[in-house]
């Protein structure tokens, strides 16, 4: 299944990881703790009572780890810098040992001609900026201004792409508005000021790496398309407050300078004049745009007596406005999320759509879980996850095709990894990890995914 359409000149395929999710060692080399840290030994939170306090041991096992990405002919390596192992405590003493470590890795990338695309957070933020307010204070958005010029002085004659933030909406949601992710705060909307915050973290990275001479800039946003579940008009509502919290509360800020609604406007914590000021560094020019997908969603307004646990997996707060539900699907992976490449095509025309002026996109994550495992001859053989990604590539490609100006595709995850609330459960990699060995098994997909980079033409450095 390599015989996919040609995608644009200069295409790039790469594979993506998150820092908490593979690197283990949580409290060697100076490190600090991390929300996720104090978060995954809370009695009840993650499934299985798991933590990522060893995770893959890619700390240790990097070196071997890079080789099986070179191997896959990939482009491009997303993966994350934790900011405790920088700077322990979110502010003040740089931590070398943690900076030594990235930079062995960006080097490591570089010989084997990968180019590194560092994401500068992907939601384990230091937990004494937690204890000091976490992103309900302004000063967590200052703070990791300054730890982004710190890293960017540090790699920035090496790495040319950067990535700000990965899926804000995604932590605002789970972290603080409810409570299933870490911090697990459950402000309901009173965590609405936490999405200003990051928006303006976003923007001091921005500023902070332009200043270093950063050659391209970009963030990682999670997209769907939201469809309400009957067109009565309480689930049109709830569908629409849906997708203007999730899709276009982060977005609209990023790439038109506003919020969607005067109602979330009104509700960020700064007067008119700090507002205009703060928007004017959000919506700073990026260079790409990219795109997490996974499945679409559908939304009802919540029914009395009706328990939900839809394909968001949470428990939703009494008072909130809508509901997920699980969304029809004839094909669902191993998690239970439903398989539908069209969804990406169409939230790419939607982005398009939206904003006339959309940088470039970069699918930085698209993946499954299957729950694949050893055969009696030790391999590893996902034809369903092969599937997957072959149709989601197409879906890229009809994007292209409707004017949609797509530069890259990412797989999450390299590496089966710690799945944050669901533990190690859930196998996105096309790496095969076994968690008691740390054993690593290249997966059909590995292959597969191989075949197809070396079916395209290898684009320019």
């Amino acid at each position: 299944m390599t015989d996919l359409p040609m995608l644009p000149p200069g295409f790039r395929f790469g594979m993506s990881t998150a820092a908490y999710q593979i690197e283990g060692a949580v409290s060697e080399d100076g490190r600090g703790p991390s929300i996720w840290d104090v978060f995954t030994h809370e009695p009840g939170r993650i499934r299985g009572g798991e933590t990522g306090d060893v995770a893959i041991d890619h700390y240790h096992r990097w070196e071997s780890d890079l080789d099986h990405l070179a191997g896959a002919g990939i482009h491009d390596y997303r993966f994350s810098i934790s900011w405790s192992r920088v700077m322990p405590r979110g502010t003040g003493e740089v931590n070398e040992a943690g900076l030594a470590f990235y930079e062995r890795l960006v080097d490591g990338l570089l010989a084997r001609g990968i180019r590194p695309v560092p994401t500068l957070y992907h939601w384990d933020l230091p937990q004494a900026l937690e204890e000091r307010g976490g992103w309900m204070a302004r000063e967590t958005a200052e703070a990791f201004g300054a730890y982004v010029a710190v890293v960017a002085a540090r790699l920035g004659d090496r790495v040319r792409d950067w990535i700000t933030l990965n899926e804000m909406s995604v932590q605002v949601l789970y972290g603080y508005a409810l409570a299933d992710h870490a911090p697990g705060r459950g402000l309901g909307f009173g965590a609405l000021p936490a999405a200003h915050h990051q928006l303006l973290a976003h923007g001091l990275a921005v500023r902070a790496l332009r200043e270093a001479g950063a050659e391209r800039v970009g963030i990682a946003a999670q997209h769907f398309p939201v469809e309400a579940a009957s067109d009565m008009v309480p689930d049109l509502v709830a569908a629409g407050t849906f997708q203007t919290l999730t899709n276009w509360l982060f977005a609209d800020p990023i790439l038109a300078g506003r919020y969607p609604t005067e109602e979330l406007r009104q509700a960020m914590p700064v007067d008119d004049v700090q507002l205009a000021a703060d928007l004017a560094l959000i919506s700073a020019p990026l260079d790409f745009y990219g795109v997490n997908y996974y499945e679409p969603v559908r939304i009802e307004a919540p029914r009395d007596g009706v328990d939900y646990h839809g394909t968001l997996e949470v428990d939703i707060p009494q008072g909130m406005p809508f509901a997920p539900l699980e969304y029809p699907s004839e094909e669902r992976t191993d998690f239970g999320w439903a398989i539908v490449p069209a969804g990406l095509t169409a939230i790419l025309r939607e982005l398009r759509e939206r904003y006339p002026a959309l940088p470039p996109v970069v699918i930085t994550e698209n993946g499954a879980s299957f729950h694949d495992v050893p055969d009696a001859d030790g391999a590893v053989r996902d034809p369903r996850r092969i599937a997957f990604l072959d149709a989601h590539l197409r879906a890229v490609a009809d994007a292209v095709a409707a004017g949609v100006d797509v530069r890259g595709y990412y797989v999450w995850s390299a590496f089966d990894n710690f799945e944050w609330a669901a533990g190690y459960a859930e196998r996105f990699g096309l790496v095969h990890v076994d968690y008691a060995t740390q054993a690593r098994t290249r997966k059909s997909s590995w292959s597969w995914f191989r075949d197809v980079i070396a079916a395209q033409p290898r684009p320019l450095a």
